[in-house]
């Protein structure tokens, strides 16, 4: 089930100058961590947004190839946190708690370890949807065909988790 909700403009303006891009993520964060949920429903809902985000980002390459960029990568991103879950890397389970939020620094260092377990693809799928971060979101300079390469890659990361935790 997917709830709608309307977010005043002031709060959206405020977000921003804070240096808040993604309010969905953030909500999501929060609420999260307040309901304090368990490990495994915690992974269930990464991974949930994780195949919402590539579905999503799968519609957007021909008519907008940058949100299909964001979307793909942040695909990539809720692989990283479900996966980080499941397998229970404590540390960095416990500084994303602290700080309320993850950093790449926090999504790398998960890399790293969730590569060791699961293999080297999952890193270089991650190198995949972090270029498409860069280059198709923030500097906006991928077209349609650029994206579609790497697209393989955040789809392979998405259906492997999906195995692993299911």
């Amino acid at each position: 089930m997917t709830v709608r909700i309307s977010i005043p403009e002031r709060i959206v303006a405020e977000a921003k100058r804070r240096g808040i891009e993604d309010l969905e993520s953030k909500l999501i964060e929060v609420l999260i961590n307040e309901l304090n949920l368990n490990p495994k429903d915690e992974a269930e809902i990464h991974l949930d947004l994780a195949v919402k985000f590539l579905q999503e980002g799968k519609k957007l390459v021909e008519e907008d190839p940058v949100q299909a960029s964001e979307k793909l990568y942040k695909a990539s991103e809720e692989c990283i946190k479900a996966l980080t879950m499941h397998l229970n890397l404590g540390d960095i389970i416990t500084r994303v708690r602290e700080r309320g939020r993850w950093t790449v620094t926090d999504l790398e260092r998960a890399v790293r370890l969730i590569s060791k377990s699961v293999g080297r693809w999952f890193r270089e799928a991650w190198d995949a949807a972090n270029y498409l971060h860069i280059w198709g979101f923030h500097e906006a300079i991928l077209d349609k065909d650029a994206i579609m390469e790497r697209m393989d890659y955040v789809e392979r990361m998405v259906e492997e988790t999906k195995k692993i935790i299911e």
